[in-house]
């Protein structure tokens, strides 16, 4: 059992960074695959960035793609987001999940997560 917590989130203009934290619960937080996903209001939920279990691969959705990265503390239980060059369509709720290693996975799909967070809002505006 995992339990993560967003934080970070905030009211930015266009072109400015946040940095989301996500911290975990439980000594097995470094055997599982982790996710940041969004959700703006009138769509479905997005998959945002992975990054493997002992951070040696990360992948991105297009659209956040030279813009985003993704990281993980194993040591301090901690998955990041860096936001740089935010636009207004990167407003959501956005939320960190967790994935066992070892499956076999979509790591795309919601689905395949196990545990997630309560969300963090981000709003960009103009």
């Amino acid at each position: 059992q995992v339990q993560l917590v967003e934080s970070g989130g905030g009211l930015v203009q266009a072109g400015d960074s946040l940095r989301l934290s996500c911290a975990a619960s439980g000594r097995t937080f470094s055997t599982y695959r982790m996710g940041w996903f969004r959700q703006a209001p009138g769509k479905e939920r997005e998959f945002v960035a992975t990054i493997r279990w002992n951070g040696d691969s990360t992948f991105y959705t297009d659209s956040v793609k030279g813009r985003f990265i993704i990281s993980r503390d194993n040591a301090k239980n901690m998955v990041y987001l860096q936001m740089n060059s935010l636009k207004p369509e990167d407003t959501a709720v956005y939320y960190c999940a967790a994935l066992p290693s070892g499956y076999g996975r979509n790591f795309r799909a919601s689905t395949s997560y196990d545990y997630w967070g309560q969300g963090t809002q981000v709003t960009v505006s103009s």
